[in-house]
């Protein structure tokens, strides 16, 4: 019996290399992806998934990438992309370069790939985003991380806008949050390792793989509030 495929898009390290690290483990059959031609944590994964290379934010890499594996199909397409600039740096702080390039990255290219790729993900399998609590508009009560929580806030509309432009639609889309991680963006001090957080994750896909619809979740599965 084949077994279920994965296509995750930004594994180099961090929550995408977690993510497919925890997709082999559970059997499947992954290709992930990886920013330029530099030897990256996931070349220690080589023999057991395919790597290719696209950085998203060029849209003709990911024009080519998707030529590439044009005759494939697969049960997930997961998007994991995200930068951030200074936590504390306000709007009226921020330069305008620095507040492009991470709505770029993190809300326009991600929605770029799942455009490209959605077609490859048949009508039981799933869409995910990594989204973030701090997109969250009824949640920040906080403040703080104003760029990037405006640019997760972003992914949020344009995927809802992709899942009202896709009613009746049979797969499972999804908003995950995957809390707050010990990677190179969330810090030392963050309260989750990597494997809590996508171990997580994956069980919450899992859960949800038969119910259409979007649904903006976090990793235990539970429901965050737009």
């Amino acid at each position: 019996m084949p077994s279920n495929r994965a296509l995750i898009i930004g594994a180099s390290r961090g929550l995408g290399l977690g993510l497919a690290q925890a997709y082999l483990t559970r059997g499947w059959d992954v290709t992930a992806t990886i920013r330029g031609t530099a030897r990256t944590p996931l070349h220690d994964l080589k023999d057991k998934l395919r790597i290719e290379s696209v950085d998203i934010n060029h849209h003709d890499q990911v024009l080519a990438l998707r030529e590439r594996l044009a005759r494939d199909h697969f049960d997930l397409l997961f998007v994991n992309a995200g930068i951030s600039n200074g936590p504390g740096e306000t709007i009226g702080e921020v330069s305008t370069d620095s507040f492009t390039q991470v709505m770029i990255t993190n809300a326009l290219s991600p929605m770029r790939v799942i455009e490209e790729f959605g077609a490859l993900v048949p009508t039981t399998g799933s869409i995910a985003v990594m989204s973030s609590g701090l997109g969250s508009v009824a949640d920040n009560e906080a403040g703080g991380w104003e760029v990037y929580r405006a640019s997760k806030a972003a992914l949020n509309t344009l995927m809802r806008s992709y899942a009202a432009r896709h009613k009746g639609d049979t797969r499972s889309l999804f908003l995950i949050a995957p809390g707050w991680v010990r990677t190179d963006m969330g810090g030392p001090n963050a309260g989750l390792d990597v494997e809590t957080s996508i171990s997580g994750v994956v069980s919450t896909i899992a859960n949800h793989s038969s119910k259409p619809g979007l649904h903006y979740l976090n990793y235990q599965g539970k429901t965050v509030r737009w």
